[in-house]
């Protein structure tokens, strides 16, 4: 008798098993749910540009990504970020989207669904910072050193018709949209109770990039002239 003829048949019962369909469909699609949470939560989150306060760096309708990374571990927002962060209270008029609907709520709780109830603004000064404006020659001024704006503010703009000196308190931030006159930022809510600054908790993340519409998809950078301002 050969070896083959001696090798055990393998039992029909052994043979491996398959999941229906449709648990296999419903497995996968709670995989990528929960996977996009996670992204949404931990790295990456989408929002849109509902003004033009932000112009020409952010316009109107465009779809942003915001990364989370850069304040994992205790870092915290710098000097020169594009952040967006929940409204500290009372800055919004209510005009931005609501998911009002089960498919947009669903679109929201993954990241992709435009979220309201957030604003997107310039951090000009940080906790410990003295932020000012204006010195002789028009300039807001960090820690005593003049910011050279051109770069980001909107064609033709000042850098502010609104004067202010203030100290940034330890944990909050100043923050200002790069179309100044068009801005309802720090210094618009300089009488508010919480004095115009931003809690760094409030923050999501940091603008890294354009992402649609394709005419003007790009790359965030932190401006140079933010190398400059002292401690």
């Amino acid at each position: 008798m050969t070896e083959a003829e001696t090798r055990p048949e393998r039992s029909p019962d052994r043979a491996p098993r398959h999941l229906p369909f449709w648990l296999e469909l419903v497995l996968l699609l709670g995989l990528a749910l929960a996977l996009a949470v996670a992204i949404k939560a931990l790295l990456l989150q989408a929002f849109y540009i509902p003004s033009g306060s932000m112009d020409d760096t952010l316009v109107f309708n465009d779809r942003i990504l915001v990364q989370k990374i850069s304040y994992w571990g205790g870092g915290s927002p710098e000097r020169g970020d594009v952040v967006v962060f929940a409204d500290p209270g009372g800055w919004l008029d209510g005009a931005t989207p609501e998911a009002d609907n089960m498919v947009s709520q669903g679109l929201e709780l993954i990241g992709l669904f435009p979220t309201g109830g957030h604003l997107v603004k310039r951090v000009i000064g940080v906790g410990g910072d003295t932020v000012a404006c204006c010195d002789k020659r028009g300039r807001v001024t960090v820690n005593g050193t003049a910011l050279q704006e051109r770069s980001y503010l909107a064609a033709g703009q000042r850098p502010s018709l609104i004067t202010f000196k203030q100290k940034v308190p330890d944990g909050y931030l100043w923050v200002m949209g790069d179309n100044r006159p068009q801005s309802a930022d720090s210094r618009v809510h300089l009488g508010d109770p919480g004095g115009g600054f931003v809690p760094e908790e409030a923050v999501v993340g940091k603008v890294f990039s354009v992402i649609w519409p394709w005419g003007h998809a790009k790359l965030l950078s932190k401006p140079t002239t933010f190398d400059e301002v002292p401690e």
